[in-house]
């Protein structure tokens, strides 16, 4: 619905708006009525007249009664929509769903109904601007996020809808005179936050520039008042200046031949603010105000222009940007120069051709206007289709509403950075992208399997943050895997996504096989000696014991099983009772084996969960003490949190023991582990020139890896205690590396960090 809709009861409870006089009611019906619109709308033909002129009285009809907050009727606002649409000579379906485009929300109308009247194509796009107000969720965030989620998706698939619905916005935003003033910082702020960017991101500059002036004039109010006046007396102040720059610009091209269209350049009120606040600046200070746009016949006669400029005034250094050759993501092209012109004032200029100055000011809805005009331009028909199919990728990937609309935000700003491949194709990225971004652009498996890189020929972690003109090449490996700290560093939705996304579904992959395991050793108690199988009847036991755990799949059962959401034990006694029902007799041997005997050598039991380091997400070594192969372990099955191995002698284990007995799972090493394990030592030393190396020379005599060093934060005494991480293969190795340090000069005493005591030296 439109923020500043009234039924008619409340705009006669308001009570305080006078009745409007002949003129305004006058203004009110026209405004009113399908001639507003009409005369718009001559590049359709009669069929497609007649289609919308249908659906405005559909629309019509449907807000019969709906008065908007300034008396006028409702209809007005969705009239108003339109004729903004047709600014970009929107086709006939997309001015019929701008028409529409409360009707479903506020008017009872439904899809169904619509899809009759006007075809599928008009029924989806409105039904992709209806909000998500009509189902509960748990919080206005939430709500929003996934409104924000249906819209942007269904965007991705035709970008008419955000097209209508920024013209809906905008309207909104003209019209908030009316609405009450506690409302304005909200819908401003959203209108900051969302709409203008994705209009920016889109290429809409126009509305973009509306939009945040809009937004600004009512978020801060005093500012914008301020700001405005000053801008207007500077613009008293530069009229003969700007004026004389303009007719020394004329004259340079009339005496080169070069035919050219100037248009001058005024920063928008927010854009000057942003940058007032942003550089701590007074408003004297803000140098670029005013700025020239020259308009070209050719591509070419861009850069003989600029030859032109920097003949007549000095360039300023630093100030060249060329979107031409590297256009911006947004699809904007332009080449940019500042220079010195009359007093010494910077002056910008901006060159372009006729269908890129289309494209700088309208965007995406360039694709309408060229084929409206028949020249046709295959750089405006694909502009920001990556962008778009990027949602629908991010989208099969994240199913939280809110997770997803982070992952959008974080791609809405196209500030960016160009980079090249190895074989010089451009890429862009967000500024502050790093390697691992790049990888993820390239393709998701060369991001998955990335474990290095080479920005212009050097070798860098993948945290390094990428800049304009560097050569990145990765390097990758088929056993490498996303790493969860990347999170931490990366810059684009993309990234962040699909590495969730994996990390996730390995997790459930390893998190279903330890369920299964479990399991299997809960049946194998009772007497079963195996799972019930995949045909008739095993599907038949499996949908019971769904049933009783309320699970919607084996696979979300298992998965629960793995991360400890449910014991183990309690579902394999369920699942044991409805295998004899359904007429499989328990194995005595079996039971008596599996809770009372032990096993043979050559029958391991399935009651033991073997560990040997490959296990990933699924089976964490808890911190707190640091088990190594050679440590008498146990397992404790955390609530949500997967397999955690500790020592038998942790104090956590102890405590609980007393608590959560039933949650501890027997588990033993491997009988040859698949990595090397994390262990702390301390060492003692007395201080002296040197000593550090000493010791972590000892260390890597051992073959062990240091993977963490802290020293504390005391200042310096005659003995310092030095606390290592280091990577061992089992006790066996941690006790070499103890021996090593011993033998180190310098060195008073090492032991093994244990959570218990400091004595026991761990060999």
């Amino acid at each position: 619905m439109s923020v500043d809709a009234v039924s008619p009861a409340e705009a006669t409870a308001y009570g305080t708006r006078p009745p409007a006089s002949p003129p305004q009611a006058a203004a009110s019906a026209a405004a009113a009525s399908f001639a507003a619109l009409e005369s718009r709308l001559d590049y359709l033909n009669a069929a497609e007249i007649d289609l919308v002129r249908q659906a405005y009285r559909f629309a019509d009809q449907a807000h019969l009664g709906q008065m908007r907050k300034n008396g006028d009727p409702y209809i007005t606002h969705p009239i108003a929509v339109a004729q903004i649409c047709t600014e970009w000579k929107l086709d006939a379906q997309a001015l019929c769903a701008a028409l529409l485009h409360d009707v479903l929300e506020d008017c009872g109308v439904t899809k169904a109904e619509l899809t009759q009247r006007f075809g599928p194509a008009v029924a989806d796009l409105v039904d992709g601007l209806t909000k998500l107000d009509k189902l509960e969720f748990d919080s206005r965030e939430q709500g929003q996020a996934e409104s924000f989620r249906k819209m942007l998706l269904a965007m991705a698939r035709d970008v008419r809808v955000i097209l209508i619905k920024l013209g809906d916005r905008l309207h909104n935003m003209r019209t908030m005179g009316d609405m009450p003033r506690h409302k304005w910082g909200r819908i401003a702020r959203e209108t900051l936050d969302i709409y203008a960017p994705i209009a920016h991101r889109l290429g809409l500059n126009n509305f973009y520039r509306e939009l945040q002036d809009l937004a600004f004039r009512h978020l801060h109010p005093w500012r914008y008042q301020a700001l405005s006046k000053a801008l207007a007396r500077s613009r008293a102040r530069r009229r003969d200046l700007i004026a004389r720059v303009q007719g020394e610009v004329e004259a340079a091209f009339a005496h080169s031949g070069l035919e050219v269209r100037i248009a001058g350049r005024e920063k928008t009120l927010y854009s000057i603010y942003r940058k007032m606040d942003t550089k701590h600046l007074s408003f004297a200070q803000v140098t670029d105000i005013y700025g020239f746009r020259i308009i070209v016949p050719q591509v070419l006669d861009c850069y003989t222009a600029l030859g032109v400029l920097h003949q007549l005034y000095k360039p300023m250094p630093g100030k060249f940007r060329d979107y031409i050759a590297i256009p911006k993501v947004n699809g904007y092209q332009s080449l940019h120069t500042t220079l010195i012109g009359p007093f010494g004032t910077p002056i910008e200029f901006q060159l372009r051709t006729p269908s890129m100055d289309v494209v700088a000011e309208s965007g995406i809805a360039a694709h309408w206007l060229y084929k409206a005009g028949g020249a046709a331009d295959a750089s405006a028909q694909a502009l920001n289709v990556q962008w778009l199919q990027s949602l629908l990728d991010i989208q099969q990937e994240t199913k939280d509403s809110g997770e997803f609309w982070d992952h959008v935000r974080i791609d809405l700003f196209p500030d960016s950075v160009y980079v090249f491949t190895p074989k010089s194709k451009i890429m862009a990225l967000p500024r502050g992208a790093t390697v691992v971004d790049f990888a993820y652009a390239i393709h998701s498996d060369v991001g998955h399997r990335a474990i290095g890189a080479t920005v212009n020929g050097e070798q860098v972690p993948l945290r390094t943050e990428l800049h304009n003109g560097d050569v990145v090449e990765i390097t990758t490996s088929q056993h490498a895997r996303p790493n969860p700290a990347w999170l931490g560093f990366v810059k684009t939705g993309r990234a962040r996504s699909k590495i969730r996304h994996y990390l996730k579904t390995l997790e459930q992959e390893e998190s279903r096989a330890l369920g299964e395991r479990l399991l299997q050793q809960s049946v194998r108690a009772e007497g079963m000696a195996s799972l019930p199988g995949d045909d008739e009847a095993g599907q038949a036991i499996w949908d019971k014991l769904l049933r009783f755990t309320g699970n919607r799949s084996r696979d979300e059962l298992l998965i629960d099983i793995g991360l400890g959401r449910r014991i183990a034990g309690m579902v394999g006694k369920k699942l044991a009772a409805l295998m004899v029902e359904a007429g499989v007799r328990p194995d005595v041997l079996l039971i008596s084996q599996e809770r009372f005997g032990t096993p043979r050598e050559d029958q391991p039991s399935q009651g033991v969960v073997t560990l040997d380091g490959s296990e990933g997400g699924s089976v964490t070594y808890a911190s707190c003490c640091r088990p190594i192969p050679g440590d008498r372990i146990v397992g404790y099955l955390g609530r949500g949190e997967g397999l955690a191995v500790h020592t038998e002698d942790c104090p956590v284990v102890r405590r609980l023991l007393h608590c959560d007995r039933e949650r501890f799972l027997e588990v033993e090493w491997a009988e040859e582990p698949t990595r090397a394990f994390e262990s702390t030592v301390t060492v003692t030393v007395n201080n002296g020139k040197g000593v550090l190396a000493r010791v972590a020379a000892a260390i890597a005599a051992a073959e062990a890896d240091i993977t963490h060093i802290h020293m504390g934060d005391e200042a310096a005494q005659t003995t310092t205690e030095l606390r290592f991480t280091v990577a061992v293969r089992d006790r066996v190795h941690l006790a070499q590396v103890l021996r090593q340090l011993r033998r180190t000069p310098s060195v008073v005493r090492a032991q093994r960090l244990r959570p218990a005591r400091r004595g026991d030296a761990g060999n």
